[in-house]
């Protein structure tokens, strides 16, 4: 089953202030994580529901933050009822401030 990504502004900004080739990576990364969600880092706490998915690119380590559908959502719709599932990306970039961002940007999301 393929997920679709869906893309927050603040993911957006980040990668169009990128230049070509990060986006390019960034676009790589986001094509395995649709393919292996689960495989990221499970955040706990007022993540849950967040996994991080981690990469290098030019030796600097960056971070994504997504949040899949839940394991047991994606594990039982079958083939015929939806043709996809979304994730929701909502952040890349370097670890510095990561979390506290991302946060901040959830925060300020909720109605």
């Amino acid at each position: 089953k393929s997920m679709r990504p869906s893309h927050k502004r603040l993911f957006k900004t980040f990668v169009k202030k990128a230049h070509k080739p990060l986006q390019l990576a960034i676009s790589d990364e986001v094509d395995e994580v649709c393919e292996r969600p689960y495989d990221g880092e499970a955040k706990v706490g007022d993540l849950r529901g967040f996994y991080v998915w981690k990469f290098k690119f030019n030796r600097q380590e960056y971070l994504i933050a997504y949040r899949p559908p839940p394991k047991e959502v994606a594990d039982t719709v079958s083939e015929l009822e939806i043709e996809f599932l979304v994730i929701d990306f909502y952040k890349v970039g370097s670890h510095e401030n990561f979390y506290e961002d991302l946060k901040r940007y959830i925060k300020d999301e909720q109605p």
